[in-house]
């Protein structure tokens, strides 16, 4: 027989549901975001006029406002990283949704299936991934530890610049701003004040877009809000599959 934990559950009441917003509904407001980043060079282009100033603009403000996403996701794979069982996993998933995004990805941004001009923003996510790998690692080595750190730190800017990751509009580096905000919550995570305010002035100088998402992870609760294991991968298919939508539907 099962312990009854909570007076609420013990007199038949429905348990309240927590304020703010689960890691679902900041997958679903992360998605929305991704959403309006896949459409920049399909929909939005084939409703602006790039040869103008004024579609050009909107091509552009496109593409900020989709920025909105960005520390929602380095969010939600900080906490994916601290929550697995299995980091070779976690980095085999994002590896295979960075491969398989890649062309859907090239035609959705440029037409051509393979386009090396700009890579897509998973692999940014990845060799994050990689960065919060090695920061576990240096803990307790010492300054070695740490030297090695710092080198793998500026080679994982240099590959997100060598790959132009998410570069569009040769505006801004998706990569480096997403390593930028797993640093910040890496290393600040114990202080969460000091880790919102240092995540949004990093968000506001980083186009100000991003600091609007780290408002939307100011109202996060930290719970799931889903059962079934299969919503992630509904999740991690998304971006590929919009991207490919979106050049089929507008991109042609």
């Amino acid at each position: 027989m099962a312990l009854i934990k909570d007076d609420s559950v013990r007199s038949g009441e429905i348990p309240k549901r927590p304020k703010g917003l689960s890691t679902f509904k900041l997958k679903v407001i992360g998605a929305f975001f991704m959403t309006l980043s896949a459409a920049m060079g399909t929909f939005a282009a084939s409703m602006f006029n790039q040869d103008k100033l004024g579609g050009l603009t909107g091509l552009v403000l496109f593409e900020i406002v989709s920025w909105v996403g960005i520390p929602i996701y380095a969010w939600l794979l900080y906490e994916g990283f601290n929550r697995t069982r299995s980091i070779a996993g976690y980095a085999g998933r994002l590896l295979l949704i960075a491969l398989i995004t890649e062309v859907p990805y090239d035609l959705s941004t440029s037409g051509k299936a393979f386009d090396m001009s700009s890579q897509n923003p998973i692999w940014g996510l990845l060799i994050g991934l990689v960065v919060m790998v090695m920061i576990r690692w240096a803990k307790g080595r010492g300054a070695a530890g740490y030297a090695i750190l710092a080198a793998v730190i500026v080679s994982a800017v240099l590959w997100d610049l060598l790959l132009r990751i998410g570069t569009r509009q040769v505006i801004m580096n998706i990569g480096i701003v997403t390593l930028g905000f797993l640093l910040i919550f890496t290393f600040l995570k114990r202080f969460e004040n000091t880790m919102m305010m240092s995540a949004g002035f990093f968000g506001a100088v980083s186009g100000i877009a991003p600091g609007i998402g780290v408002a939307f992870l100011h109202y996060r609760h930290g719970e799931l809000g889903y059962l079934h294991t299969w919503t992630r991968w509904v999740f991690y298919a998304y971006y590929p599959v919009i991207c490919l939508v979106l050049w089929l539907a507008f991109g042609r």
